[in-house]
C-alpha cells in the first residue's frame, strides 16, 4: 500500500480524493486545509485524519507520496518542500506561474529521483491517446497545420471576485484553461517554441481574459492556431478539440469522437483508405472507479503504478508541465 496525502480540498482535490480513497493500492494518511469549514466536514462525514497545517501532516502521517490541489501561486513553495522531503509528488495544473520557478521543481526532483505527475487530464482520453499513436506512426505524414480549441460557459456573467478573476492566484482563460490545450498539443505535436502573435479579450472579467487567440510554432516549425474562450455558454460543458492536417490524410477529434480520413490504405489496423471514425467508448481503457470521467482515475492510477515501478514516469511529467509553462510565457509575452 502507498501511503497517500492530500494538500487542498477545493473542487479538484476532494476529486482526488475520493478516487484515491477507493484505490486498492492507496492509504490515505491525511487530509490538510486551511479551511475550518471544510475540515469540519470531513471530521463529521468521513474517517480521514484531518490537519490544518500541512507541514505537521507530513511530520506526523509520513505519506509517501502527496496530492497538492492548492491555488497555483502556493505551488512553488510547497512542492518544494515536499521533494525536500523525499515525497513523490502529483501536483494540479499549471506547474508554476513562472519557469524559473517550474525548472527549479523539474530539476530538484530529478536530483532526488521522485515521481512526479501534473494533473492534465487530456492525455489519459481514449481518443487524443489514439492521436497521438497515429501521428507518432507517421500516418498522417508530413504535418501541415494544426488547431487546438477548447470552449466552454466558466464566466458568462460579470464576476465576482474570487480566484478565477486574480491573475496572481493562476485565474485567468489562459492559465485555468488554455492551458490544458496547450498541453494536449504539445504531448501530440511537439513542444510549442514559438509564439507569432496573441490577442487576449475580456468579455466578463475585470482582472483577467475572458479567451485566448493566438498563432503557435512548434519545434518542427510546424504552425496551428490556438482558440480558446470560456465565455461561451453554447456549450454545456468545457469541449476540447484538435484538428490535424497531413500531407496524407486529416484529424478532427475531441474528447467524444475521433474522425481520421487517410489519403492512402497505408494506415493502422482496423483503418481504411477515407474516412474513419471511432468513438470514446471504442478507445477507453476500464478503470476500478469511476468520478467524472475514466480519465481522472487513469491519471491517479498512473501516478501510483510510476510509484510502484510498473510504468514509466513519462506522461504529464514536471518536464512536460513546465514546456506548458514556457509556452504560456512565450504567448503572454507576445500580446497585440
Amino acid at each position: 500500500m502507498i501511503k497517500v496525502a492530500l494538500i487542498g480540498a477545493g473542487k479538484m482535490g476532494i476529486s482526488h480524493l475520493s478516487i484515491l480513497g477507493a484505490h486498492h493500492d492507496v492509504e490515505v494518511v491525511g487530509v490538510a486545509d486551511t479551511s475550518k469549514m471544510v475540515l469540519d466536514v470531513f471530521k463529521k462525514y468521513s474517517s480521514f485524519q484531518v490537519y490544518t497545517d500541512y507541514e505537521e501532516m507530513i511530520e506526523k502521517a509520513k505519506p509517501e507520496a502527496v496530492f497538492v490541489a492548492v491555488p497555483t501561486k502556493y505551488h512553488a513553495p510547497i512542492v518544494k518542500n515536499l521533494l525536500l522531503k523525499g515525497k513523490h509528488v502529483f501536483a494540479e495544473k499549471p506547474l508554476c506561474l513562472s519557469t524559473e520557478e517550474g525548472k527549479d521543481l523539474v530539476e530538484l526532483a530529478a536530483r532526488k529521483g521522485l515521481i512526479n505527475q501534473v494533473g492534465y487530464h487530456n492525455e489519459f482520453i481514449g481518443t487524443f491517446r489514439e492521436v497521438k499513436r497515429i501521428i507518432d506512426g507517421g500516418y498522417l505524414g508530413d504535418i501541415f497545420h494544426f488547431t487546438g480549441e477548447a470552449y466552454g460557459p466558466v464566466v458568462v456573467r460579470p464576476k465576482q471576485n474570487n480566484w478565477r478573476s486574480d491573475p496572481a492566484e493562476g485565474g485567468g482563460c489562459l492559465l485555468d484553461y488554455a492551458s490544458h490545450v496547450v498541453d494536449l498539443i504539445n504531448y501530440i505535436l511537439g513542444p510549442v517554441t514559438r509564439v507569432k502573435g496573441t490577442i487576449l479579450k475580456s468579455f466578463y472579467s475585470k482582472n483577467v481574459e475572458d479567451s485566448v487567440f493566438t498563432l503557435l510554432e512548434l519545434s518542427s516549425k510546424v504552425s496551428g492556431v490556438l482558440s480558446v474562450n470560456w465565455s461561451d455558454d453554447t456549450y454545456r460543458k468545457m469541449s476540447t478539440s484538435i484538428t490535424i492536417i497531413g500531407s496524407q490524410g486529416k484529424i478532427i477529434c475531441d474528447a467524444s469522437e475521433l474522425k481520421v480520413h487517410f489519403k492512402t490504405s497505408d494506415c493502422p489496423d482496423n483503418y481504411t483508405k477515407g474516412w474513419n471514425v471511432k468513438y470514446i467508448t471504442d478507445l477507453t481503457q476500464s478503470v476500478d472507479f469511476y468520478l467524472r470521467g475514466e480519465e481522472y482515475s487513469d491519471q491517479v492510477d498512473y501516478f501510483i503504478k510510476a510509484i510502484q515501478k510498473k510504468v514509466p514516469n513519462t506522461i504529464n511529467n514536471f518536464e512536460s508541465a513546465w514546456k506548458t509553462d514556457q509556452a504560456i510565457s512565450l504567448i503572454k509575452n507576445n500580446i497585440n
